[in-house]
């Protein structure tokens, strides 16, 4: 069976509470095929301590925000 996955590094986004967080370089398996991507249990913890814990983020950005209607 053809490997469809590779390892690569990606940007995750998550919202909690109305608020939108960005993360970037957070490595992951990356299908070819769908685009569907897969963390493992020690990146996805590290993920929740960055937007969980109280150290400031590295940089902040302004975006629009558009309503499906």
């Amino acid at each position: 069976m053809k490997e469809t996955m590779i390892e690569t590094k990606v940007t995750y986004t998550l919202e909690i509470n109305g608020s939108l967080y960005v993360i970037e370089h957070v490595p992951a398996r990356v299908c070819k095929e769908t685009g569907e991507q897969y963390f493992s249990p020690e990146t996805v913890d590290r993920i929740q301590s960055i937007v969980l814990g109280n150290q400031p983020p590295d940089k902040m950005i302004q975006t629009p925000v558009y309503e499906y209607a």
